[in-house]
């Protein structure tokens, strides 16, 4: 390959890679010579036995409507609820349309995650689906620098699948899961019949244990060409 052609090949990527970047940090803005400092971040989703968890890298100045999207795509949700941030005392979420926001809720559009935890905070919460009441925790274990070959964020570990949406929060999980073993919730042929609906409703099959990386990046993948295009 001439010299000619490997700057025309290395431009190319470097415009890539821009148009990634300005679409994590929801901005129009070039990346800068140097990359920003990654976070692997363990989310659990909790009041769920076994423990339900993910580990994500994403970059630190990723802003939190797209972290949200990221959070979505690694645990399995469906985006088809309403959600909310909590970094201590401070509550983020995307206003209300109709104007029937809680004035203690600030607007997390613009808001980048390494700002919210200068003042040293090592986790925050994750609420998804008011109605369910899907409480995530999220952790900060470690901060490092970007890898190379690496695409951000990315999805590098986790366990069990994530529960059906609208199943009825962590008890109606849990009486999902007792559904699919088999056993005996009550003693009378009304609470075999609602085992049975509950089996049918999500497909007649689901595996709880069924959680895999791969396809899990590739739906990391599709969210990054998504927010580019």
């Amino acid at each position: 390959m001439s010299d000619a052609a490997r700057s025309k090949l290395l431009a190319r990527r470097n415009r890539t890679a821009n148009a990634h970047r300005s679409a994590w940090l929801g901005d129009n803005r070039v990346m800068e010579a140097s990359a920003p400092t990654v976070y692997s971040l363990r989310i659990e989703l909790l009041d769920i036995e076994p423990l339900i968890w993910r580990r994500v890298w994403v970059p630190s100045d990723v802003v939190l409507q797209r972290l949200h999207k990221v959070f979505q795509a690694v645990m399995g949700w469906q985006e088809s609820h309403l959600h909310e941030f909590q970094f201590g005392e401070v509550r983020l979420a995307v206003p209300d349309p109709e104007g029937e926001d809680d004035k203690e809720v600030v607007d997390e559009r613009g808001q980048r995650l390494d700002r919210l935890l200068k003042g040293g905070l090592r986790e925050f919460q994750y609420r998804y689906d008011f109605g369910d009441g899907w409480e995530h925790r999220v952790v900060i274990e470690q901060v490092s620098a970007p890898k190379r070959l690496v695409a951000y964020p990315a999805c590098v570990a986790g366990e069990r699948a994530c529960p059906p949406e609208d199943v009825g929060g962590p008890h109606g999980y849990a009486e999902l899961l007792r559904a699919l073993r088999g056993d005996q919730g009550g003693p009378d042929e009304d609470s075999e019949a609602e085992d049975e609906q509950r089996v049918l409703w999500i497909g007649g099959f689901y595996d709880p244990e069924g959680f895999d990386v791969n396809t899990t990046n590739i739906r990391m993948a599709k969210l990054r060409r998504l927010l580019v295009t």
